[in-house]
């Protein structure tokens, strides 16, 4: 078993096509196709089901997807800790909350100080984040602080306070529980701090909106589509200009903690060491 057939296992298995693999690695469809017949034949079984629009992983092929997975992040970890010991090489992939105020200057330090990491970014709700460096999918994100999971190692970013946003005409908290809820999916920090101010206040918004970028949120309620809860670092410049209105709600439900995590029981490449410590320096500089 090689480890490209397993790069191409799982390829197949997120695009669910052949088609879409054989064009991302310009390699023909029948290369494709015979690596993954070689792969069901030394393991006996079958790894998808075909039919017209695709394919699909079977029980045992969703098993194989969960081992392959760990083991060419492990592959990976492998090469950065032999080839280099003193200076970061190789790919890095880190997932983020969409609100990580101080990101950019963290990504920009990184880069420049070490030119030699293929570095990544995606975005996502906390608990997703947290779900794909579980499984070995990401070598670290920046999240929402709450109940971290014990297989978790996580270093402090930064504290952030959050406010909750209404467009300039609305001065007062009071009517704003029944305006409707401009936020991100389910599984996002701020979004479980505000559900728990409304179950705190006995209320309940009677419409809530999911949006996927930070920006389109604060825009839509600076044009009175409804409230949303966001880091005040984000918004205070709109704010001092009167595009939006910020309310202050009790310290329980605003103080939050954006902290960085990686698996605890992962190797700590020189790759990763180097990224944590770029963190670290720069939380001293806020």
């Amino acid at each position: 078993m090689e480890f490209k057939d397993l790069e191409i296992f799982q390829l197949v298995a997120d695009k669910g096509t052949v088609t879409e693999v054989a064009k991302e690695l310009n390699y023909v469809q029948s290369n494709i196709t015979s690596r993954i017949q070689k792969l069901e034949a030394e393991l006996n079984t079958p790894l998808f089901n075909r039919h017209r629009r695709g394919m699909i992983l079977t029980p045992e092929g969703k098993k194989l997807l969960a081992y392959s997975e760990k083991i060419l992040m492990l592959t990976e970890e492998m090469k950065r800790a032999v080839l280099n010991k003193d200076e970061p090489v190789g790919k890095l992939e880190i997932g983020t909350v969409e609100t990580v105020y101080h990101l950019p200057n963290i990504l920009s330090t990184y880069i420049k100080s070490y030119e030699n990491v293929d570095l990544s970014l995606v975005t996502g709700v906390t608990e997703k984040l947290e779900e794909k460096v579980l499984n070995y999918k990401l070598d670290g994100a920046f999240i929402t602080a709450s109940n971290v999971h014990p297989d978790l190692e996580a270093y402090d970013v930064f504290d952030e306070e959050l406010v909750l946003i209404t467009e300039p005409r609305k001065k007062t908290l009071e009517g704003l529980k029944d305006e409707p809820f401009l936020c991100f999916k389910k599984g996002c920090g701020y979004r479980a701090r505000l559900e728990k101010w409304y179950e705190h206040e006995g209320a309940m918004p009677e419409k809530v909106m999911e949006f996927g970028t930070l920006e389109t949120i604060i825009r839509s309620v600076a044009m009175g589509l409804g409230v949303s809860f966001v880091p005040k670092s984000a918004v205070a410049h709109l704010e001092k200009s009167g595009e939006i209105t910020c309310h202050q709600l009790p310290s329980e439900f605003s103080k939050v903690k954006t902290v960085f995590i990686r698996r605890a029981d992962g190797y700590l490449t020189t790759t990763i060491e180097k990224f944590i410590e770029t963190i670290q320096h720069n939380r001293q500089l806020i």
